[in-house]
């Protein structure tokens, strides 16, 4: 499949900035764009985060077993997949800021019916209404970004973005599972709603129109022809085997990880705020450390010193279930080595498209990377048991994880050569 040569990349100049944004050249508009790009981030990723650990929650209130908890999360992946498939065909021929605002209205309409499920069936339907909006949402926000910020300064601005995950961590789940827990779990579910909308009013305030990839007439429809022309590029390959095999990777063991912390290895159901609040504001601090890291060393690096230690975690709590070593330790390091690599993988990914294609190429990735979430999510549905006391399977599930998760190492390394080659 990498036998076909790239097609010839467009000039420098196309690629690290829009030049129809100028206001956006200046440092105060990049940082004021990265602002509102990061408040959307943060909203799309606390909705997505909270169903994960709240799932025992609501596994009891709507009498389903803890082992089809990858169903939940599969469901709001795959759809946000089949929109990214979807988004390819119009997103790139709109203003970056109208499709923002369309998608993130949308994503607060799927969160509060999740308020409202009565069962399983109900709680997919309205993941998979969010992750119709929430994917494209992820795939337009990174478009602003590359669109905004020069491609010398684009690792620090996805660190600042990206920092969404950890402020996520931080403020968003301690709060929302100790609202839970002293309300009720639909009482999340309305209050990121809430969030949705008043970030979705702030981004039709205060985003700039950011439509200079249409200065020069709408770009060409994603065509059949189009899109062959995108998918034989090597580097386009290269990248989202990537991001393939991350996600399927982190989302066999993730949406898992709250029942295997209170089911196999004790950990007090009281406490999870707390383990989510000190493992996000560890890895908040360290979030823009490592986009300073990827802009001083590269990406690769960084994707397998990431993955290494995230293989490691998950190794010590999954195969090994040990209580010798605190799970807030590990909990810890897997948050900030999740992210790290989550910040160098996206900041590689973003130097493969051309400037007309990049919301198109990023809604395609979004598939990609939404596609093998859902595929790692249901999967891990096929190799647990719950028997009510125990998760069984962890191990098994754990085992897959790393050797699909370690492959991401050789790609990020083969992908960035092939980028500094091509960018010369």
């Amino acid at each position: 499949m990498f036998l076909h040569q790239p097609v010839p990349a467009a000039p420098a100049a196309a690629i690290t900035a829009d030049p129809g944004l100028d206001a956006a050249r200046s440092r105060r508009t990049e940082r004021g764009v990265i602002a509102v790009v990061g408040a959307v981030q943060f909203v799309n990723i606390l909705d997505f985060m909270m169903v994960m650990p709240l799932g025992p929650d609501f596994a009891r209130d709507l009498h389903v077993p803890t082992s089809t908890l990858g169903l939940i999360g599969g469901s709001y992946t795959a759809a946000a997949a089949v929109a990214g498939l979807v988004g390819l065909l119009f997103l790139d021929r709109f203003g970056r800021r109208a499709a923002l605002v369309v998608a993130m209205a949308g994503l607060s309409i799927g969160t509060v019916m999740g308020a409202f499920a009565t069962d399983l069936h109900t709680l997919m339907a309205a993941r998979i209404l969010a992750g119709l909006f929430g994917g494209p949402a992820t795939s337009i926000a990174l478009a602003i970004v590359t669109d905004v910020v020069p491609a010398e300064r684009r690792g620090r601005a996805m660190g600042a973005v990206m920092g969404a995950f950890s402020a996520a961590s931080v403020l968003g789940l301690p709060l929302g599972l100790e609202l839970a827990r002293l309300s009720s779990w639909r009482s999340p579910f309305f209050v990121v709603a809430g969030l949705g909308v008043v970030v979705t009013l702030l981004a039709r305030v205060l985003l700039p129109r950011l439509d200079g990839h249409l200065q020069a007439g709408r770009p060409p429809a994603f065509t059949a022809a189009r899109l062959r022309a995108l998918l034989v590029r090597v580097e386009v390959q290269q990248a989202w085997l990537l991001v393939a095999t991350t996600n399927f990777s982190s989302f066999l063991f993730v949406p898992n990880l709250s029942a295997l912390l209170q089911q196999n290895l004790g950990y007090p159901r009281a406490d999870l705020g707390t383990l989510y609040l000190v493992g996000g504001g560890v890895s908040f601090f360290t979030m823009r450390l490592a986009g300073r890291v990827v802009d001083r060393f590269g990406s690769a690096r960084l994707v397998a010193v990431s993955t290494l230690t995230v293989a490691t975690v998950i190794a010590c709590a999954g195969i090994l279930q040990t209580t010798a070593i605190p799970a807030v330790l590990l909990f810890t390091l897997f948050m900030v080595f999740q992210s790290g690599r989550n910040v160098s993988q996206t900041t590689l990914t973003s130097r493969v498209p051309r400037a007309d294609e990049r919301a198109g190429y990023q809604s395609l990735q979004s598939a990609v990377q939404h596609g093998a979430a859902a595929a790692g999510a249901i999967s891990s549905s096929a190799l647990l048991t719950d028997t009510g006391a125990h998760l069984e399977g962890m191990a098994t599930l754990s085992g897959v994880a790393i050797a699909v998760g370690l492959l991401g190492i050789p790609l990020a390394f083969a992908l960035e050569s092939r980028l500094r080659h091509r960018d010369m």
